[in-house]
């Protein structure tokens, strides 16, 4: 890896800068409910669908399992219930951050602000939808939130999802940083995967839906960011680039 200082700081967003899951599986199933599905899926069961990445993704996982031994929509039928499905589901997310049911993690917005406060860059590397990161994050930084970040990949950019790479390969790309310089902050083992395969060092802050993955290669494993500092980035990057 080439070597130099720390220049920006890229995240994840659901369970890394806010612990989301739980409201985004009450959001699901308020969506299968409003449609009149019979599915509801449980904690252990989401748990299990997480290992997918993306929303849409995630329901067609699901409705092939479920639907294995039955003759399958076609295509475009499929698609069409998928979408909205989904579009219902994000609804009923936004409105639950928007009514205050989700904020950031301990540490995230001192950390975010000390960054921009030292010239150091912020982006944002997703899977979720556009709406869900404005409604989090106009929630908890105000309605110029995006003024702070200085690139943003998320779901509509980047359609192949994590593991792979692309979402972090391209933030790279935007902030025109080599991955030697940039620091990234994910949550769960397909987050890590994506982030090391882009060649960046990751510090890891697990929740409660992603305790039990494999964190392995990750440069920290940290409970959350509340006892992170600038500082202490710097000294945990520096070895990891020399």
């Amino acid at each position: 890896m080439t070597s130099g200082a720390l220049q920006a700081l890229i995240f994840d967003v659901d369970g890394t800068l806010a612990d989301t899951e739980s409201v985004h599986l009450a959001a699901f199933n308020q969506a299968f409910a409003e449609l009149g599905m019979d599915w509801v899926w449980t904690r252990d069961m989401y748990l299990d669908l997480l290992t997918i990445s993306g929303g849409k993704e995630r329901i067609l996982h699901y409705w092939n399992q479920v639907n294995a031994d039955v003759v399958a929509l076609g295509t475009q039928a499929l698609q069409d219930r998928i979408n909205r499905i989904h579009e219902l589901k994000t609804a009923f997310y936004e409105n639950a951050v928007n009514s205050g049911a989700v904020a950031l993690r301990p540490g995230v917005l001192a950390l975010l602000h000390e960054a921009l406060a030292a010239g150091v860059q912020l982006a944002i590397a997703t899977t979720t939808s556009p709406v869900n990161i404005a409604a989090l994050l106009r929630h908890a930084m105000g309605d110029d939130w995006r003024l702070n970040f200085s690139a943003i990949g998320d779901a509509s950019t980047a359609p192949i999802k994590k593991p792979h790479p692309q979402v972090y390969l391209q933030m790279l790309d935007a902030l025109k940083l080599p991955a030697a310089q940039c620091l990234a902050f994910e949550d769960s083992n397909n987050g890590l995967r994506a982030a090391t395969a882009a060649g960046l060092a990751t510090i890891i802050t697990p929740n409660p839906f992603t305790a039990q993955h494999d964190f392995t290669g990750a440069l920290k494993v940290v409970p959350d960011l509340s006892q992170v500092s600038l500082a202490q980035l710097r000294q945990w990057h520096a070895p990891a680039h020399t």
